[in-house]
């Protein structure tokens, strides 16, 4: 029988977690919004400065160069000094970033402002990890992966919505005032419940512990470890299949199946509220451990594969041929949760904001190196070569996943 002092501590620990979570999710969220701060306003952008859209694409590839840079640093940060500080300025250099483009007055500033955008997005990835892994408890880390998950696909939904929407109504300068106040008031309220995310208690543990077994590594003895190279891979080409849907989806699926423009785009939206779905159910998964993480990740990723594959065929015409680009979201949102469980277990102790910083920086290298890749397809009339090209990608990373489990397994019996 559960006494009254045992349900009081369920409670507080349950509340705690709430608040580290629901903080974590507002400050991941807010970094994916800024992701698309300006690629909606490239119209608004190309006639007010006379600029080319590629002149605008390359301030979109320098963003993700500069976060890729910057993440791998940000993770040595985030494990000597803590993860408050390090997500306190991310925000406020979205902050910065958003009233720099708001006054631009030609592309140097863009520019400028791309580039601290990109620096400022470097930093959460290390940050909301290691704060999930240390500061959650085991019970709701599969719930905690699926809110961090969730909370960047509404980001991505909410940014690109509302950026058009309030360019439109108010100017695309407003707009941007309007972004930056939305990153003031996350940055406020994570100062409100800066408790809730604070590790320099934990550091300071690992320190002492090293310090009195004599066992301080080098800070960089974490990339000696295959599994971290191999996840590293795993980011790398699982983003493919995102750029692929993200860029190109549209114009591929319009050429195959021989539709409107603007239906093929609804299967963009309909593969995120999948995705969306696919993310809750996989933080299920991940918290009853019916299976191995590697074991959901290469079920889900097989089941998305298959549909790009069937959309890559065009066996499918009219409406139904956007079913199966928006049902493979499922299976990378159920595997989304399993991923990044996958890659906690492959994390030396002690390494997390390391190893998540140098992981994801993999996904900011994808997205940078994937977009010309699938463009080239496209301006060489292949669009069957997208979907096929996004499933091989799916398939390739499923098998880097369970490479991924078995080299962590080996390493963990070495180490016993």
């Amino acid at each position: 029988m559960v006494n009254a002092e045992t349900l009081s501590l369920e409670r507080a620990n349950f509340r705690a977690d709430a608040t580290t979570i629901s903080v974590v999710a507002l400050a991941h969220g807010t970094s994916h919004f800024f992701q698309l701060l300006l690629p909606p306003l490239f119209p608004w952008l190309a006639k007010e400065f006379s600029l080319s859209f590629t002149q605008l694409g390359a301030l979109a590839t320098l963003f993700y160069v500069v976060s890729a840079a910057g993440q791998a640093a940000a993770g040595f940060v985030v494990d000597k000094i803590g993860t408050r500080a390090v997500l306190f300025g991310g925000l406020a250099l979205f902050a910065l970033s958003a009233l720099i483009a708001a006054n631009a007055n030609g592309y140097a500033m863009l520019t400028a402002a791309a580039m601290l955008s990109g620096l400022g997005n470097s930093f959460f990835h290390p940050v909301d990890y290691s704060i999930i892994n240390q500061r959650v408890s085991s019970s709701r880390i599969g719930h905690a992966y699926s809110a961090h998950g969730l909370s960047g696909t509404f980001g991505y939904a909410t940014s690109a919505f509302a950026m058009v929407l309030l360019a439109n109504e108010f100017g695309w300068r407003n707009a941007l005032y309007v972004a930056m106040v939305f990153a003031i008031v996350a940055l406020v309220i994570a100062i409100v419940f800066r408790d809730a995310i604070d590790t320099r208690h934990l550091i300071r543990e690992r320190a002492e512990i090293a310090k009195a077994s004599n066992a301080n590594e080098h800070a960089l003895a974490f990339m000696k470890h295959p599994a971290v190279w191999l996840c590293f891979a795993f980011f790398f080409v699982l983003t493919f299949n995102g750029s692929a849907l993200q860029n190109f989806s549209a114009p591929a699926l319009s050429a195959i199946a021989n539709i409107d423009l603007t239906l093929a785009a609804t299967a963009l939206t309909g593969y995120y509220v999948f995705n969306a779905i696919g993310q809750l159910g996989g933080g299920y998964i991940v918290a009853k451990k019916w299976m191995g993480p590697e074991q959901v990740i290469a079920a889900a990723l097989a089941f998305s594969a298959a549909m790009l594959m069937l959309a890559a065929f065009g066996l499918l015409s009219g409406t139904a041929a956007l079913l199966p680009i928006m049902l493979s979201g499922i299976g990378t949102g159920v595997a989304g949760p399993s991923r990044d469980l996958l890659i906690k277990q492959a994390t030396p102790a002690g390494s997390t904001g390391r190893v998540y910083g140098m992981v994801y920086s993999g996904l900011d290298t994808g997205l940078a190196v994937s977009a010309p890749m699938f463009g080239y397809l496209m301006d060489h009339a292949m669009p069957r070569a997208i979907f096929a090209g996004a499933a091989i990608a799916l398939v390739v990373a499923l098998l880097l996943g369970l490479w991924v489990s078995r080299t962590t397994q080996h390493q963990l019996a070495a180490a016993k």
